[in-house]
């Protein structure tokens, strides 16, 4: 019999977790019985430490699904090598993560692509505020009040300036001669 492929072992582990949830978050709340909300719910906390987790988790799924299709195509050789730190900047703050690595440098993750250090909720977050017309430091100290992030405005304006870059492509791009409409009304 053949040996289950890595995404059908997700799946069966994925009905366990179900299964067991409420066992699980009466094991999580033990944990942390007596504490205050902001040592369960503050991204020190208990919730924190599961985001970074599950994240990582991920993280090492992506990495065994890439050795594992290698294997499949006839490229041996190639292992895990380890970790690299990083912080990702995250709209709830910044989240400490530990990258895995292989040997042959050949895994790109996909959660955290290489070289980003921004989730892509957080640019959507400083845009949204642009949007509204709040100032470069107006949106520095929302951040900073917020979640506690101490983003430079430089990083703030090179989001912003990436999608203004956009916008003014879209409304400089040459009009159509004719935009056929089509307009009805219902007689009765």
């Amino acid at each position: 019999m053949a040996k289950p492929s890595h995404r059908a072992r997700g799946r069966s582990r994925r009905v366990a977790l179900t299964d067991t949830s409420d066992e699980l978050i009466d094991q999580l709340l033990a944990q942390v019985q007596g504490k205050d909300a902001e040592s369960v719910l503050g991204e020190s906390g208990l919730a924190g430490e599961l985001k970074k987790q599950l994240a990582e988790r991920m993280l090492a799924a992506e990495l065994s699904d890439h050795l594992e299709a290698q294997t499949e195509q006839g490229q041996s050789g190639n292992h895990r090598n380890g970790t690299s730190p990083k912080t990702v900047l995250t709209p709830n703050g910044e989240l400490m993560l530990d990258i895995p690595r292989d040997r042959q440098a050949t895994f790109e993750p996909q959660l955290v692509g290489k070289y980003q250090r921004r989730l892509p909720r957080f640019d959507d977050h400083v845009i949204s505020m642009y949007a509204r017309g709040m100032s470069v430091r107006e949106i520095q100290g929302h951040l900073l009040e917020l979640w506690g992030l101490q983003v430079s405005p430089d990083l703030i304006s090179t989001v912003t300036d990436e999608v203004l870059a956009e916008v003014e492509q879209w409304q400089q791009r040459p009009l159509e001669a004719m935009y056929p409409i089509v307009y009805s009304t219902r007689c009765a």
